[in-house]
């Protein structure tokens, strides 16, 4: 599994101005060349990443290239290959072979479309896919819907489906799944809302818009010192019964539980 993360930050390729400012906030930093670029700055924004990545610190920068079967998107694969750039975004996911095509590179596969998301466990088994994410926007906008979320900020049903078959195909190929974006700037309750559940059920990663959001995602994935504790106790406690279920503190505590427990404790010390 890619080891970036939590908190992952989009800025737009033609602000170079903002890439270390990113990375002083999050974890790692996405540079966008794509939607975050509009049709006449794609060539600036591709020569300022081409140059910036001589200074940064390229085991935490991921590019997002456009769709590498485009004019913009050979451009910015050809330009960035010699760079030593290590993690690549390929957008709009669908086929297997444009993840492979993009050697040695590791690529984080986005499913967005529907095409995508039905196509999310062959692209998880690549050669070379670190990682998938999964975007509502575009899925929905691939099958001719009109918004996402319903008006009290929670996903319409396909998109949860969406979100949680991608989970499911990066987690049946070993390899990381990203949770995708929380569009509502502003909105730092519902967007640690949303983390939480993105933990819970095994993301590895949640991306980031806008800086604000960095902190509180990364908060989202520390595990509270009582849980750790808690995690710490039935781990000690199965290590002295040695194999079969322990019981600790009224709980049957078996496999499954003792392997949620280890993941608490990793967590812990890889955010310590």
């Amino acid at each position: 599994m890619t080891a970036l993360g939590p908190d992952i930050l989009f800025c737009p390729g033609d602000r170079p101005d903002r890439f270390g400012k990113a990375l002083d906030r999050a974890s790692a930093l996405i540079i966008d060349l794509e939607d975050g670029v509009g049709p006449d700055a794609k060539a600036a924004a591709r020569d300022h990443t081409r140059a910036a990545l001589a200074e940064l610190p390229l085991d935490r920068v991921v590019v997002r290239v456009n769709p590498p079967d485009g004019p913009a998107g050979s451009a910015d694969v050809a330009a960035l290959r010699e760079t030593g750039l290590r993690h690549v975004m390929l957008p709009k996911a669908e086929d297997p072979a444009a993840v492979e095509a993009l050697a040695p590179w590791r690529v984080i596969a986005i499913c967005e479309t529907a095409r995508g998301v039905a196509a999310a466990p062959a692209l998880a088994g690549a050669a070379g896919c670190a990682a998938l994410m999964w975007g509502g926007e575009d899925l929905i906008a691939s099958l001719g819907g009109r918004r996402s979320r319903r008006a009290d900020g929670t996903y319409l049903p396909v998109v949860t489906h969406a979100r949680a078959a991608v989970l499911l195909a990066a987690g049946a190929a070993g390899i990381a799944a990203w949770d995708g974006v929380y569009l509502a700037i502003d909105d730092l309750a519902g967007l640690a809302a949303e983390a939480d559940d993105a933990v819970a059920m095994g993301f590895a990663a949640k991306v980031a818009i806008h800086p604000s959001h960095a902190p509180v995602i990364r908060a989202a994935y520390a595990p509270a010192a009582e849980d750790v504790a808690r995690a710490r106790e039935v781990l000690e406690a199965a290590a002295r019964a040695g194999e079969g279920a322990v019981r600790v503190h009224g709980r049957m505590i078996d496999g499954p539980l003792l392997a949620q427990a280890r993941a608490v404790v990793a967590a812990a010390e890889r955010l310590a």
